[in-house]
Protein backbone atom coordinates (compact mmCIF):
# COMPACT_ATOMS: atom_id res chain seq x y z
CA UNK A 1 0.00 0.00 0.00
CA UNK A 2 0.98 3.56 -0.66
CA UNK A 3 0.80 4.31 2.92
CA UNK A 4 2.99 1.90 4.19
CA UNK A 5 6.10 3.11 1.76
CA UNK A 6 8.97 4.88 2.94
CA UNK A 7 8.66 8.42 2.31
CA UNK A 8 11.03 9.64 -0.16
CA UNK A 9 13.68 12.23 0.06
CA UNK A 10 12.45 15.79 0.28
CA UNK A 11 13.89 18.35 -1.80
CA UNK A 12 14.12 21.83 -0.98
CA UNK A 13 12.39 24.33 -3.25
CA UNK A 14 13.85 27.52 -4.06
CA UNK A 15 12.23 30.74 -2.69
CA UNK A 16 11.73 33.73 -3.66
CA UNK A 17 12.31 35.04 -0.24
CA UNK A 18 16.28 34.28 -0.98
CA UNK A 19 18.60 34.07 -3.26
CA UNK A 20 17.72 30.56 -4.06
CA UNK A 21 14.64 31.83 -6.50
CA UNK A 22 15.86 35.48 -7.53
CA UNK A 23 17.79 36.61 -10.72
CA UNK A 24 20.03 39.09 -8.53
CA UNK A 25 23.45 38.87 -9.19
CA UNK A 26 26.74 40.49 -10.36
CA UNK A 27 24.82 42.85 -12.48
CA UNK A 28 22.37 44.37 -9.82
CA UNK A 29 25.95 44.77 -7.63
CA UNK A 30 27.54 46.61 -10.48
CA UNK A 31 25.22 48.96 -10.76
CA UNK A 32 24.90 49.31 -7.00
CA UNK A 33 28.44 50.05 -6.56
CA UNK A 34 28.00 53.01 -9.49
CA UNK A 35 25.53 54.23 -7.40
CA UNK A 36 27.24 54.21 -4.30
CA UNK A 37 30.36 55.60 -6.04
CA UNK A 38 28.15 58.58 -7.30
CA UNK A 39 27.09 59.84 -4.06
CA UNK A 40 24.03 60.71 -5.64
CA UNK A 41 21.56 58.53 -3.56
CA UNK A 42 18.05 60.70 -4.06
CA UNK A 43 16.39 60.13 -7.68
CA UNK A 44 15.67 64.15 -8.10
CA UNK A 45 19.45 64.56 -8.62
CA UNK A 46 20.49 61.16 -10.03
CA UNK A 47 20.08 58.95 -13.42
CA UNK A 48 19.20 55.10 -12.22
CA UNK A 49 15.66 55.66 -11.72
CA UNK A 50 15.08 57.95 -15.00
CA UNK A 51 16.68 55.42 -17.05
CA UNK A 52 14.66 52.91 -15.39
CA UNK A 53 11.27 54.82 -16.19
CA UNK A 54 12.32 55.28 -19.66
CA UNK A 55 13.56 51.52 -19.86
CA UNK A 56 10.25 50.34 -18.19
CA UNK A 57 7.99 52.45 -20.81
CA UNK A 58 10.05 51.37 -23.86
CA UNK A 59 9.32 47.90 -22.82
CA UNK A 60 5.88 48.00 -22.23
CA UNK A 61 4.84 49.82 -24.66
CA UNK A 62 3.67 53.52 -23.11
CA UNK A 63 4.39 57.14 -22.90
CA UNK A 64 4.84 57.51 -19.35
CA UNK A 65 6.11 55.49 -16.19
CA UNK A 66 6.89 56.72 -13.02
CA UNK A 67 8.60 54.84 -10.17
CA UNK A 68 7.80 54.99 -6.34
CA UNK A 69 8.97 53.68 -3.10
CA UNK A 70 5.92 50.04 -3.41
CA UNK A 71 3.62 48.52 -5.17
CA UNK A 72 0.85 49.84 -2.46
CA UNK A 73 2.16 53.37 -3.68
CA UNK A 74 1.92 52.71 -6.90
CA UNK A 75 -1.62 52.24 -6.03
CA UNK A 76 -1.95 55.17 -4.41
CA UNK A 77 -0.26 57.26 -7.00
CA UNK A 78 -3.11 55.88 -9.08
CA UNK A 79 -6.03 56.48 -6.97
CA UNK A 80 -4.85 59.79 -6.49
CA UNK A 81 -4.64 60.64 -9.89
CA UNK A 82 -7.98 59.82 -10.35
CA UNK A 83 -8.75 62.52 -7.44
CA UNK A 84 -12.08 60.85 -5.80
CA UNK A 85 -14.10 63.23 -3.56
CA UNK A 86 -14.87 62.07 -0.31
CA UNK A 87 -17.46 59.70 -0.23
CA UNK A 88 -16.67 58.63 -4.09
CA UNK A 89 -16.56 54.87 -4.87
CA UNK A 90 -13.94 52.81 -6.56
CA UNK A 91 -14.99 48.90 -7.72
CA UNK A 92 -12.53 46.47 -6.51
CA UNK A 93 -12.09 42.77 -5.88
CA UNK A 94 -12.75 40.86 -3.04
CA UNK A 95 -9.32 38.93 -3.12
CA UNK A 96 -7.07 40.80 -3.19
CA UNK A 97 -4.36 42.14 -0.70
CA UNK A 98 -4.74 45.28 1.51
CA UNK A 99 -1.63 47.23 -0.06
CA UNK A 100 -4.28 47.34 -2.87
CA UNK A 101 -7.56 48.21 -0.71
CA UNK A 102 -5.82 50.98 2.04
CA UNK A 103 -4.98 53.77 -0.72
CA UNK A 104 -8.46 53.57 -1.21
CA UNK A 105 -9.24 54.97 2.07
CA UNK A 106 -6.43 57.18 2.43
CA UNK A 107 -7.91 58.98 -0.52
CA UNK A 108 -11.41 59.33 1.10
CA UNK A 109 -12.97 57.00 -1.36
CA UNK A 110 -14.89 53.98 -0.06
CA UNK A 111 -13.95 50.43 -1.95
CA UNK A 112 -16.91 48.23 -3.50
CA UNK A 113 -16.03 44.80 -3.72
CA UNK A 114 -17.16 43.10 -6.66
CA UNK A 115 -17.48 39.50 -6.36
CA UNK A 116 -15.01 37.27 -8.82
CA UNK A 117 -15.26 34.52 -11.26
CA UNK A 118 -14.44 31.42 -8.85
CA UNK A 119 -12.94 29.50 -11.55
CA UNK A 120 -10.35 32.54 -12.32
CA UNK A 121 -10.42 34.14 -9.24
CA UNK A 122 -10.56 37.52 -11.07
CA UNK A 123 -13.87 40.13 -11.18
CA UNK A 124 -15.47 40.31 -13.89
CA UNK A 125 -17.55 43.14 -16.06
CA UNK A 126 -20.67 40.82 -15.02
CA UNK A 127 -19.32 41.47 -11.26
CA UNK A 128 -18.58 44.49 -11.97
CA UNK A 129 -21.39 46.02 -13.35
CA UNK A 130 -23.42 44.71 -10.15
CA UNK A 131 -21.40 47.34 -8.31
CA UNK A 132 -21.95 50.60 -10.43
CA UNK A 133 -23.80 53.38 -8.94
CA UNK A 134 -23.95 57.36 -9.56
CA UNK A 135 -21.11 57.45 -7.14
CA UNK A 136 -18.26 55.29 -9.11
CA UNK A 137 -15.76 57.27 -9.26
CA UNK A 138 -13.04 54.18 -10.73
CA UNK A 139 -13.25 50.39 -11.55
CA UNK A 140 -9.83 48.76 -10.38
CA UNK A 141 -8.87 45.34 -11.62
CA UNK A 142 -6.38 43.04 -10.53
CA UNK A 143 -4.83 40.39 -12.30
CA UNK A 144 -4.55 37.88 -9.73
CA UNK A 145 -1.69 35.29 -9.86
CA UNK A 146 -0.63 36.39 -13.20
CA UNK A 147 -3.67 35.32 -15.02
CA UNK A 148 -5.26 38.41 -16.90
CA UNK A 149 -9.34 39.48 -16.27
CA UNK A 150 -10.88 39.45 -19.48
CA UNK A 151 -10.13 43.22 -20.05
CA UNK A 152 -12.20 44.09 -23.67
CA UNK A 153 -15.36 43.61 -21.63
CA UNK A 154 -14.13 45.29 -18.70
CA UNK A 155 -13.31 48.02 -20.68
CA UNK A 156 -16.44 48.39 -23.09
CA UNK A 157 -18.49 48.03 -19.85
CA UNK A 158 -16.07 51.22 -18.42
CA UNK A 159 -16.48 53.08 -21.43
CA UNK A 160 -19.87 52.83 -21.36
CA UNK A 161 -20.26 54.26 -18.11
CA UNK A 162 -17.23 56.84 -19.16
CA UNK A 163 -15.46 55.13 -15.76
CA UNK A 164 -11.48 55.34 -15.85
CA UNK A 165 -10.09 51.50 -15.17
CA UNK A 166 -7.20 50.98 -12.79
CA UNK A 167 -5.43 47.61 -13.42
CA UNK A 168 -3.81 46.15 -10.54
CA UNK A 169 -0.75 44.77 -12.36
CA UNK A 170 1.13 44.02 -9.11
CA UNK A 171 1.52 39.95 -9.96
CA UNK A 172 1.22 40.00 -13.66
CA UNK A 173 4.34 41.18 -15.47
CA UNK A 174 4.48 40.92 -18.84
CA UNK A 175 0.85 39.08 -19.14
CA UNK A 176 -0.87 40.15 -21.71
CA UNK A 177 -4.92 40.18 -23.08
CA UNK A 178 -5.92 40.11 -26.89
CA UNK A 179 -1.65 40.29 -27.33
CA UNK A 180 -1.87 43.96 -25.35
CA UNK A 181 0.59 43.92 -22.45
CA UNK A 182 -1.69 43.96 -19.09
CA UNK A 183 -1.21 47.44 -17.10
CA UNK A 184 -1.65 49.23 -20.52
CA UNK A 185 -4.92 48.77 -21.00
CA UNK A 186 -6.75 50.49 -18.97
CA UNK A 187 -6.23 54.12 -17.75
CA UNK A 188 -3.20 53.68 -15.31
CA UNK A 189 -1.41 50.57 -14.78
CA UNK A 190 0.45 49.33 -11.20
CA UNK A 191 3.15 47.21 -10.56
CA UNK A 192 5.09 46.02 -7.52
CA UNK A 193 8.31 45.44 -7.53
CA UNK A 194 8.20 43.78 -3.53
CA UNK A 195 10.26 41.18 -2.82
CA UNK A 196 8.21 38.06 -4.05
CA UNK A 197 7.56 39.51 -7.54
CA UNK A 198 8.67 38.81 -10.97
CA UNK A 199 11.15 41.74 -10.80
CA UNK A 200 12.32 43.12 -7.32
CA UNK A 201 13.90 45.81 -5.31
CA UNK A 202 12.78 44.43 -1.97
CA UNK A 203 10.28 47.29 -1.82
CA UNK A 204 9.16 49.49 -5.00
CA UNK A 205 6.52 50.21 -7.45
CA UNK A 206 6.08 51.29 -10.94
CA UNK A 207 2.71 53.15 -12.31
CA UNK A 208 1.98 53.64 -16.17
CA UNK A 209 0.04 55.60 -18.67
CA UNK A 210 -0.51 56.73 -21.68
CA UNK A 211 -2.46 60.19 -20.66
CA UNK A 212 -0.72 63.25 -20.26
CA UNK A 213 -2.41 64.47 -17.36
CA UNK A 214 -2.83 61.25 -15.57
CA UNK A 215 0.52 61.08 -15.95
CA UNK A 216 1.54 65.27 -14.49
CA UNK A 217 -0.78 64.06 -11.29
CA UNK A 218 0.78 60.86 -10.67
CA UNK A 219 4.63 62.04 -10.83
CA UNK A 220 3.38 65.38 -8.61
CA UNK A 221 1.93 62.68 -6.11
CA UNK A 222 5.09 60.88 -5.91
CA UNK A 223 7.01 64.12 -5.70
CA UNK A 224 5.13 66.27 -2.97
CA UNK A 225 3.42 67.54 -5.33
CA UNK A 226 6.36 69.88 -5.95
CA UNK A 227 6.49 70.81 -9.36
CA UNK A 228 10.16 70.18 -10.02
CA UNK A 229 11.04 72.12 -13.04
CA UNK A 230 8.47 74.46 -13.11
CA UNK A 231 8.99 78.51 -13.43
CA UNK A 232 7.33 78.85 -10.12
CA UNK A 233 7.15 75.73 -8.25
CA UNK A 234 4.92 74.80 -5.05
CA UNK A 235 3.32 72.24 -3.63
CA UNK A 236 0.12 72.10 -5.55
CA UNK A 237 -1.84 69.80 -3.39
CA UNK A 238 -1.48 67.04 -0.54
CA UNK A 239 0.71 64.14 -1.83
CA UNK A 240 3.22 62.42 0.57
CA UNK A 241 7.35 61.08 -0.74
CA UNK A 242 6.86 58.03 -2.67
CA UNK A 243 10.48 58.40 -4.46
CA UNK A 244 12.35 55.42 -5.18
CA UNK A 245 15.85 55.82 -4.69
CA UNK A 246 18.85 55.71 -6.61
CA UNK A 247 19.81 52.36 -4.84
CA UNK A 248 16.92 50.65 -6.01
CA UNK A 249 16.58 52.14 -8.77
CA UNK A 250 20.18 50.56 -9.66
CA UNK A 251 18.83 47.42 -9.00
CA UNK A 252 15.73 47.61 -10.90
CA UNK A 253 17.56 48.66 -14.14
CA UNK A 254 19.70 45.40 -13.63
CA UNK A 255 16.57 43.43 -13.11
CA UNK A 256 14.53 44.85 -15.75
CA UNK A 257 16.46 43.33 -18.55
CA UNK A 258 16.11 39.65 -16.94
CA UNK A 259 12.56 40.16 -17.07
CA UNK A 260 11.62 38.73 -20.45
CA UNK A 261 13.78 35.48 -19.61
CA UNK A 262 11.79 35.34 -16.13
CA UNK A 263 8.42 35.15 -17.21
CA UNK A 264 9.06 32.81 -20.15
CA UNK A 265 10.75 30.43 -17.90
CA UNK A 266 8.11 30.51 -15.14
CA UNK A 267 5.54 29.92 -18.01
CA UNK A 268 7.33 26.90 -19.54
CA UNK A 269 7.63 25.08 -16.55
CA UNK A 270 3.90 25.92 -15.16
CA UNK A 271 2.60 24.66 -18.78
CA UNK A 272 4.78 21.23 -18.22
CA UNK A 273 2.87 21.15 -14.24
CA UNK A 274 -0.17 21.39 -15.95
CA UNK A 275 0.34 19.05 -18.34
CA UNK A 276 1.59 16.49 -15.49
CA UNK A 277 -1.86 16.79 -12.84
CA UNK A 278 -3.93 17.46 -16.20
CA UNK A 279 -6.85 14.89 -15.45
CA UNK A 280 -5.72 14.21 -12.22
CA UNK A 281 -8.79 13.52 -9.88
CA UNK A 282 -9.45 16.07 -7.18
CA UNK A 283 -7.38 18.72 -8.31
CA UNK A 284 -7.21 21.09 -11.27
CA UNK A 285 -4.69 23.25 -12.51
CA UNK A 286 -5.00 26.72 -13.33
CA UNK A 287 -7.29 28.22 -16.13
CA UNK A 288 -6.79 31.00 -18.81
CA UNK A 289 -8.68 32.03 -21.92
CA UNK A 290 -6.67 30.73 -25.30
CA UNK A 291 -6.17 34.46 -25.72
CA UNK A 292 -4.43 35.87 -22.62
CA UNK A 293 -0.94 34.44 -21.33
CA UNK A 294 -0.90 33.81 -17.92
CA UNK A 295 2.73 34.57 -15.97
CA UNK A 296 2.36 32.74 -13.09
CA UNK A 297 3.09 35.02 -9.88
CA UNK A 298 2.38 31.58 -8.48
CA UNK A 299 0.89 28.56 -9.19
CA UNK A 300 -2.80 27.87 -8.29
CA UNK A 301 -4.39 24.46 -7.95
CA UNK A 302 -8.64 24.42 -7.21
CA UNK A 303 -8.91 21.48 -4.93
CA UNK A 304 -12.26 19.63 -4.55
CA UNK A 305 -13.05 18.63 -1.23
CA UNK A 306 -15.10 15.58 -2.42
CA UNK A 307 -12.15 13.67 -3.40
CA UNK A 308 -9.46 15.00 -0.84
CA UNK A 309 -10.43 14.92 2.78
CA UNK A 310 -10.48 18.58 4.09
CA UNK A 311 -9.84 20.08 -0.09
CA UNK A 312 -7.00 22.16 -0.03
CA UNK A 313 -6.17 22.72 3.92
CA UNK A 314 -5.99 19.08 3.72
CA UNK A 315 -3.78 18.31 0.47
CA UNK A 316 -1.05 21.60 1.76
CA UNK A 317 -0.88 19.60 5.18
CA UNK A 318 -0.28 16.45 3.59
CA UNK A 319 2.34 18.12 1.04
CA UNK A 320 3.95 19.94 4.14
CA UNK A 321 4.36 17.03 6.45
CA UNK A 322 5.11 14.45 3.56
CA UNK A 323 6.90 16.42 1.34
CA UNK A 324 8.25 19.60 2.23
CA UNK A 325 5.80 22.10 0.07
CA UNK A 326 5.04 25.25 1.42
CA UNK A 327 1.93 26.00 0.08
CA UNK A 328 -1.35 29.25 0.99
CA UNK A 329 -4.42 27.87 1.08
CA UNK A 330 -7.38 29.47 0.41
CA UNK A 331 -4.48 32.49 -0.03
CA UNK A 332 -5.54 34.95 1.67
CA UNK A 333 -8.03 33.09 4.27
CA UNK A 334 -10.90 35.41 4.16
CA UNK A 335 -12.44 37.87 1.52
CA UNK A 336 -10.88 41.30 2.20
CA UNK A 337 -14.33 42.85 3.36
CA UNK A 338 -14.05 40.41 6.62
CA UNK A 339 -10.78 42.24 7.94
CA UNK A 340 -10.98 44.45 10.71
CA UNK A 341 -10.12 47.41 8.50
CA UNK A 342 -13.51 47.02 6.81
CA UNK A 343 -15.68 44.98 9.15
CA UNK A 344 -15.23 47.48 12.31
CA UNK A 345 -14.50 50.47 10.06
CA UNK A 346 -11.09 51.10 11.42
CA UNK A 347 -9.60 54.10 10.14
CA UNK A 348 -8.58 58.02 10.92
CA UNK A 349 -9.23 57.35 15.07
CA UNK A 350 -13.07 57.04 15.62
CA UNK A 351 -14.08 58.84 12.77
CA UNK A 352 -14.82 55.69 10.60
CA UNK A 353 -14.48 57.97 7.44
CA UNK A 354 -15.25 57.36 4.67
CA UNK A 355 -17.44 54.45 5.77
CA UNK A 356 -19.15 57.38 7.77
CA UNK A 357 -20.30 58.93 4.32
CA UNK A 358 -20.79 55.87 2.26
CA UNK A 359 -23.84 54.51 0.67
CA UNK A 360 -25.43 51.58 3.04
CA UNK A 361 -25.30 49.33 0.04
CA UNK A 362 -21.57 49.85 -0.66
CA UNK A 363 -20.48 48.41 2.83
CA UNK A 364 -22.90 45.61 2.47
CA UNK A 365 -21.18 42.87 3.04
CA UNK A 366 -23.52 40.05 2.75
CA UNK A 367 -22.56 36.33 2.14
CA UNK A 368 -25.01 35.91 0.13
CA UNK A 369 -23.48 38.59 -2.26
CA UNK A 370 -20.65 37.03 -3.11
CA UNK A 371 -21.36 33.33 -3.93
CA UNK A 372 -18.05 33.13 -6.30
CA UNK A 373 -15.39 34.73 -3.39
CA UNK A 374 -16.46 31.88 -0.99
CA UNK A 375 -16.32 29.09 -3.87
CA UNK A 376 -12.94 29.95 -4.87
CA UNK A 377 -11.24 30.69 -1.68
CA UNK A 378 -12.33 27.27 -0.24
CA UNK A 379 -11.15 25.92 -3.21
CA UNK A 380 -7.71 27.46 -3.87
CA UNK A 381 -4.51 26.52 -3.09
CA UNK A 382 -1.55 28.71 -3.99
CA UNK A 383 1.94 26.66 -4.87
CA UNK A 384 4.81 28.54 -4.65
CA UNK A 385 7.00 29.37 -8.10
CA UNK A 386 9.68 31.21 -9.05
CA UNK A 387 12.05 31.20 -11.56
CA UNK A 388 14.89 29.18 -9.81
CA UNK A 389 12.88 26.08 -10.32
CA UNK A 390 13.77 23.49 -12.76
CA UNK A 391 12.25 20.63 -14.10
CA UNK A 392 13.14 18.08 -11.49
CA UNK A 393 11.45 20.54 -8.58
CA UNK A 394 8.47 20.11 -11.27
CA UNK A 395 8.66 16.78 -11.31
CA UNK A 396 8.90 16.14 -7.78
CA UNK A 397 5.62 18.77 -7.31
CA UNK A 398 3.90 16.58 -9.49
CA UNK A 399 4.84 13.40 -8.06
CA UNK A 400 4.00 14.55 -4.48
CA UNK A 401 0.27 15.68 -5.46
CA UNK A 402 -0.30 12.26 -7.78
CA UNK A 403 1.37 10.46 -4.76
CA UNK A 404 -1.32 11.57 -2.04
CA UNK A 405 -4.24 11.33 -4.52
CA UNK A 406 -2.91 7.64 -4.95
CA UNK A 407 -3.07 7.35 -1.19
CA UNK A 408 -7.05 7.99 -1.11
CA UNK A 409 -8.12 5.88 -3.73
Amino acid sequence: MVGMMPKPTQMQLPSDQNSSGRTLGAEEIQLLTEAINSGTLTSTKGTFVKALEKEFAEMFGVKYAYACASGSAAVHTAVAAIDPEPGDEIITTSVTDMGALAPILYQSAVPVFADIDPVTWNVTAETIEKCISSRTKAIMVTHLFGNPCEMDKIMALAKAHNIPVIEDTAQAFLATHRDQIVGTIGDIGCYSMQQGKHITTGEGGIVVTNNEALARRMYLFINKAWGYGDPKPDHYFLAPNYRLTELQGAVASAQLPKLKGVVEKRRQLANNLTSQLQGLSGVTPPHHETHNTHVYWKYCLSVDAAVIPDGAVGLAKWLKENRGIFSAPRYIQKPAFCCEIFRDQRTFGNSRFPFSVARPEAVDYDKTKFPGTYDGLERVLVLPWNEGYTQEHVDYIAQSIKDEIAALQ
